[in-house]
């Protein structure tokens, strides 16, 4: 596991849509790689290596796929930003993981057009 970063930056609140994020998904050599977690969009191009094209964790690049880190799903179907559905013991990996990347990577914006059931959340 990497260690937590100490020269993170305050996080900033750019808007983007869910559609906007997909242009940073690791796929066009130059353009920096985002995942979003619970609306809160994490830089993670450092980890081109993980998040990158054709890489193990690429599926939750360019989008916003909390309910499938809170199932602990690599599967496309899960990679979606609604986890209104999620029981107890799956928010609580949601919620570790959006830690785990709030001491690891720079939050560059906001998810501004989140499904309603997890707009406020």
């Amino acid at each position: 596991m990497q260690p937590a970063r100490a020269d993170l930056l305050p996080p900033k609140d750019d808007p983007f849509t869910l559609e906007e994020l997909k242009k940073y998904d690791g796929t066009v050599e130059g353009m920096p790689i985002y995942v979003s977690i619970k609306g809160d969009v994490f830089e993670v191009t450092h980890r081109s290596d993980v998040y990158g094209a054709g890489k193990s964790y690429n599926i939750f690049a360019g989008t916003d796929g909390s309910k499938g880190l809170g199932m602990s799903s690599l599967k496309a179907e899960h990679a979606v930003p609604d986890y209104s559905g999620l029981d107890e013991k799956d928010m609580k990996t949601l919620n570790d993981w959006h830690a785990f990347f709030s001491k690891r990577y720079n939050i560059v914006g906001r998810v501004s057009d989140l499904p309603d059931a997890v707009k406020n959340k």
